[in-house]
Protein backbone atom coordinates (compact mmCIF):
# COMPACT_ATOMS: atom_id res chain seq x y z
CA UNK A 1 0.00 0.00 0.00
CA UNK A 2 2.76 2.62 0.94
CA UNK A 3 4.74 1.36 -1.90
CA UNK A 4 1.77 2.29 -4.15
CA UNK A 5 1.63 5.39 -2.80
CA UNK A 6 5.09 6.61 -3.00
CA UNK A 7 4.92 5.01 -6.57
CA UNK A 8 1.87 7.69 -7.44
CA UNK A 9 3.77 10.60 -6.07
CA UNK A 10 6.68 10.01 -8.06
CA UNK A 11 4.78 9.85 -10.96
CA UNK A 12 2.82 13.01 -10.38
CA UNK A 13 5.95 14.79 -9.68
CA UNK A 14 7.67 13.58 -13.08
CA UNK A 15 4.52 14.77 -15.05
CA UNK A 16 4.75 17.88 -13.21
CA UNK A 17 8.21 18.96 -14.30
CA UNK A 18 7.99 16.91 -17.17
CA UNK A 19 5.12 19.70 -17.91
CA UNK A 20 7.14 22.62 -16.80
CA UNK A 21 9.83 22.12 -18.96
CA UNK A 22 7.70 20.92 -22.17
CA UNK A 23 5.71 24.77 -21.31
CA UNK A 24 9.33 26.33 -21.04
CA UNK A 25 10.13 24.83 -24.23
CA UNK A 26 6.97 26.00 -26.28
CA UNK A 27 7.99 29.55 -24.91
CA UNK A 28 11.04 29.46 -26.21
CA UNK A 29 10.10 28.39 -29.44
CA UNK A 30 7.58 31.23 -29.71
CA UNK A 31 10.39 33.65 -29.29
CA UNK A 32 12.40 32.50 -31.58
CA UNK A 33 9.05 32.83 -34.10
CA UNK A 34 9.07 36.31 -33.43
CA UNK A 35 12.41 37.02 -33.65
CA UNK A 36 15.20 38.31 -35.76
CA UNK A 37 17.74 35.55 -35.24
CA UNK A 38 20.69 37.92 -36.28
CA UNK A 39 19.54 41.45 -34.50
CA UNK A 40 17.72 39.94 -31.76
CA UNK A 41 14.62 42.59 -32.46
CA UNK A 42 11.04 41.86 -33.81
CA UNK A 43 11.46 40.00 -37.23
CA UNK A 44 8.84 41.04 -39.72
CA UNK A 45 5.72 38.36 -38.52
CA UNK A 46 5.15 39.98 -34.90
CA UNK A 47 5.65 43.66 -36.38
CA UNK A 48 2.29 42.61 -38.58
CA UNK A 49 0.68 41.88 -35.68
CA UNK A 50 1.53 44.61 -33.32
CA UNK A 51 0.99 47.14 -35.95
CA UNK A 52 -2.94 45.77 -35.98
CA UNK A 53 -3.01 45.72 -32.84
CA UNK A 54 -1.66 49.69 -32.10
CA UNK A 55 -3.47 50.32 -35.21
CA UNK A 56 -7.05 49.17 -33.61
CA UNK A 57 -6.00 50.80 -30.22
CA UNK A 58 -5.39 54.42 -31.42
CA UNK A 59 -8.61 53.99 -33.68
CA UNK A 60 -10.75 53.79 -30.54
CA UNK A 61 -9.06 56.17 -28.64
CA UNK A 62 -8.35 57.96 -32.12
CA UNK A 63 -4.42 58.82 -31.08
CA UNK A 64 -1.90 59.08 -33.70
CA UNK A 65 -0.06 56.30 -34.70
CA UNK A 66 3.66 56.76 -36.62
CA UNK A 67 5.74 54.37 -38.28
CA UNK A 68 9.37 55.18 -38.96
CA UNK A 69 11.17 53.10 -41.85
CA UNK A 70 14.73 52.89 -41.86
CA UNK A 71 17.35 51.54 -44.93
CA UNK A 72 21.11 51.48 -44.83
CA UNK A 73 22.85 53.60 -47.72
CA UNK A 74 24.88 51.67 -49.91
CA UNK A 75 24.31 48.20 -47.81
CA UNK A 76 25.18 46.01 -51.03
CA UNK A 77 28.13 48.54 -51.59
CA UNK A 78 29.26 47.87 -47.79
CA UNK A 79 28.93 44.05 -47.97
CA UNK A 80 31.00 44.08 -51.00
CA UNK A 81 33.36 45.77 -49.77
CA UNK A 82 33.96 44.30 -46.12
CA UNK A 83 32.12 41.39 -46.43
CA UNK A 84 29.19 39.94 -44.79
CA UNK A 85 30.65 38.96 -41.75
CA UNK A 86 31.01 42.96 -41.16
CA UNK A 87 27.68 43.59 -43.24
CA UNK A 88 25.87 41.50 -40.24
CA UNK A 89 27.96 43.43 -37.15
CA UNK A 90 26.38 46.99 -39.04
CA UNK A 91 22.64 45.27 -38.75
CA UNK A 92 23.35 44.23 -35.23
CA UNK A 93 24.61 48.22 -34.32
CA UNK A 94 21.83 49.91 -35.69
CA UNK A 95 18.89 48.00 -34.05
CA UNK A 96 20.69 48.49 -31.04
CA UNK A 97 20.38 52.61 -31.83
CA UNK A 98 16.37 51.84 -32.73
CA UNK A 99 16.63 50.24 -29.29
CA UNK A 100 17.85 52.78 -27.44
CA UNK A 101 15.76 55.60 -28.89
CA UNK A 102 12.65 54.02 -28.60
CA UNK A 103 11.99 52.20 -25.17
CA UNK A 104 8.04 53.36 -24.70
CA UNK A 105 5.75 50.76 -24.06
CA UNK A 106 4.26 50.06 -27.30
CA UNK A 107 7.02 51.23 -28.86
CA UNK A 108 8.29 48.27 -31.87
CA UNK A 109 11.18 48.07 -33.71
CA UNK A 110 11.57 44.88 -35.76
CA UNK A 111 14.05 44.08 -38.92
CA UNK A 112 11.91 44.14 -42.13
CA UNK A 113 14.40 42.46 -44.34
CA UNK A 114 17.20 42.78 -45.70
CA UNK A 115 19.12 45.82 -44.43
CA UNK A 116 15.61 47.45 -43.72
CA UNK A 117 14.57 48.25 -40.36
CA UNK A 118 10.39 49.62 -39.40
CA UNK A 119 9.25 50.70 -35.84
CA UNK A 120 5.67 51.39 -34.87
CA UNK A 121 5.32 54.36 -32.35
CA UNK A 122 1.62 54.47 -30.77
CA UNK A 123 -0.05 57.79 -29.52
CA UNK A 124 3.10 59.38 -31.55
CA UNK A 125 2.36 63.15 -33.27
CA UNK A 126 4.44 63.38 -36.71
CA UNK A 127 6.67 66.18 -34.98
CA UNK A 128 7.55 63.80 -32.60
CA UNK A 129 8.36 60.54 -35.01
CA UNK A 130 10.35 63.41 -37.11
CA UNK A 131 12.69 64.16 -34.13
CA UNK A 132 13.02 60.49 -32.75
CA UNK A 133 14.01 59.69 -37.03
CA UNK A 134 16.70 62.40 -36.85
CA UNK A 135 18.09 61.20 -33.42
CA UNK A 136 17.95 57.75 -34.91
CA UNK A 137 19.86 59.19 -37.93
CA UNK A 138 22.42 60.95 -35.91
CA UNK A 139 23.27 58.23 -33.79
CA UNK A 140 24.03 56.19 -36.56
CA UNK A 141 26.07 58.56 -38.31
CA UNK A 142 28.40 58.85 -34.87
CA UNK A 143 28.95 55.06 -35.00
CA UNK A 144 31.24 55.77 -37.42
CA UNK A 145 31.26 52.95 -39.69
CA UNK A 146 34.10 52.87 -41.73
CA UNK A 147 32.37 53.01 -45.51
CA UNK A 148 34.67 53.93 -48.37
CA UNK A 149 32.59 53.46 -51.15
CA UNK A 150 29.62 54.93 -50.05
CA UNK A 151 28.06 58.26 -51.71
CA UNK A 152 27.34 59.82 -49.02
CA UNK A 153 30.84 60.07 -46.92
CA UNK A 154 33.34 57.33 -46.06
CA UNK A 155 30.96 56.50 -42.99
CA UNK A 156 27.49 54.07 -42.98
CA UNK A 157 24.75 56.09 -43.34
CA UNK A 158 20.94 55.51 -42.86
CA UNK A 159 17.89 57.08 -44.59
CA UNK A 160 14.55 57.51 -42.98
CA UNK A 161 10.99 57.49 -43.80
CA UNK A 162 8.11 58.36 -41.02
CA UNK A 163 4.82 59.23 -41.42
CA UNK A 164 1.78 59.78 -39.28
CA UNK A 165 -1.74 58.67 -39.30
CA UNK A 166 -4.50 58.64 -36.99
CA UNK A 167 -6.95 55.76 -37.80
CA UNK A 168 -10.41 55.75 -39.19
CA UNK A 169 -12.25 53.30 -40.92
CA UNK A 170 -11.40 54.34 -44.30
CA UNK A 171 -8.06 53.25 -44.11
CA UNK A 172 -6.13 50.55 -42.80
CA UNK A 173 -2.10 49.79 -41.42
CA UNK A 174 -0.97 48.73 -44.91
CA UNK A 175 -1.56 52.70 -45.91
CA UNK A 176 0.28 54.29 -42.93
CA UNK A 177 3.42 51.35 -44.08
CA UNK A 178 3.37 52.37 -47.80
CA UNK A 179 3.00 56.03 -47.29
CA UNK A 180 5.90 55.63 -44.73
CA UNK A 181 8.33 53.73 -47.46
CA UNK A 182 6.97 57.03 -49.95
CA UNK A 183 9.00 58.81 -47.38
CA UNK A 184 11.71 56.08 -47.28
CA UNK A 185 11.68 56.61 -51.16
CA UNK A 186 12.66 59.94 -51.50
CA UNK A 187 14.76 60.46 -48.56
CA UNK A 188 17.19 57.94 -50.65
CA UNK A 189 16.20 60.27 -53.88
CA UNK A 190 16.86 63.34 -52.22
CA UNK A 191 20.70 62.22 -51.43
CA UNK A 192 20.29 59.79 -48.49
CA UNK A 193 21.45 60.32 -45.11
CA UNK A 194 18.52 61.98 -44.17
CA UNK A 195 14.60 61.95 -43.05
CA UNK A 196 11.76 62.51 -45.00
CA UNK A 197 8.35 62.56 -43.18
CA UNK A 198 4.59 62.78 -44.42
CA UNK A 199 1.93 63.77 -42.14
CA UNK A 200 -1.46 62.30 -42.85
CA UNK A 201 -2.60 62.97 -39.22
Amino acid sequence: MIYGIIYGILVAFIVYFATLAIMKQSRKYREYAYKDNLTGIANRRLFDQAIVVEWNRNLRKQLSLSVIMADIDNFKAYNDTYGHTQGDECLKAIARVFDKYLQRAGDLTARYGGEEFIAVLPDTLASEASFLAEKIREAVETLAIKHETSDTGKILTISLGTCTMVPNAGINPADLILKADDALFQAKNNGRNRVVSIDKA
